[in-house]
């Protein structure tokens, strides 16, 4: 198969499962953009009991539109929880995570997808580290120390070689998801997911993405209290759980 050069090049085959929680600034810029990738077959959004005007301005957003679907929880739980209720009412048979913020760049889904789509991958990771085309904002160093230590932590546990496990773009055959059950209701889903697919012996790859990451001034809501978590997360998933 010749490699994708950018979406127009992939038919529609993906589900975009989009966690939102206080949202409203940056919200109708994303789906907008999500929209407007060829891959997207489907694009799911779960509300996570925003409060801002987050929910109201995605009812406007998908008024008449057959490709969103939405769904609201009536108290905030956090992205993993809300991940687990857009996972089950994803149908295409692509899966991709995707903030609702500006820090990735759906125009890159393609390069996510190209493994699978070349029969090589079940699982892609997007790593911030590997170098993307447009780079990255150069922000917090004690983010990238913690992101280094988590990941190096989960390769141990796992076996495996990734240098961004903590990355929001995965994407994931469809009948491969259904068969992992997301108990993280927050920040823990990313462990937790690294391990339960090293678990059933996927064909993971990793591809250099962009990042675009916005300040707590902007709306970045993962803290030291999740890294802790994360710690957590990454011996039950891969040594108490086995």
């Amino acid at each position: 198969m010749t490699p994708a050069k950018s979406n127009a090049d992939i038919e529609p085959c993906l589900a975009v499962v989009m966690p939102v929680y206080n949202e409203a600034d940056t919200i109708t810029e994303v789906v907008n953009l999500v929209l407007a990738q060829r891959p997207v077959q489907q694009l799911v959004i779960v509300d996570d009991a925003s409060t801002d005007g987050t929910w109201e301005k995605l009812q406007t957003l998908a008024g008449g539109k057959p490709t969103i679907q939405l769904a609201r929880h009536p108290h905030n739980q956090g992205k993993g929880a809300a991940l687990r209720t857009g996972f089950r009412l994803a149908t295409a048979p692509l899966v991709i995570v995707q903030d609702a913020d500006l820090e990735y760049d759906p125009g890159e889904y393609y390069l996510v997808l190209a493994p699978i789509l070349a029969g090589r991958a079940d699982v892609v990771f997007g790593s911030r580290f590997l170098g993307g085309s447009q780079g990255h904002r150069v922000l917090y160093y004690w983010h990238s120390v913690g992101n280094s230590l988590l990941t190096t932590l989960s390769n141990m546990a796992t076996n495996l070689n990734l240098t961004d496990m903590e990355t929001c773009y995965k994407a994931f055959r469809r009948e491969l998801l259904q068969r992992i059950v997301i108990q993280e209701d927050r920040f823990g889903f990313e462990p937790e997911i690294t391990a339960k697919v090293a678990r059933l012996h996927a064909r993971i790859y990793e591809v250099a993405i962009s990042y675009y990451g916005r300040t707590y001034a902007e709306g970045k809501k993962i803290g030291w209290k999740d890294g802790l978590h994360a710690l957590w997360c990454i011996l039950k998933y891969n040594l108490l759980e086995r």
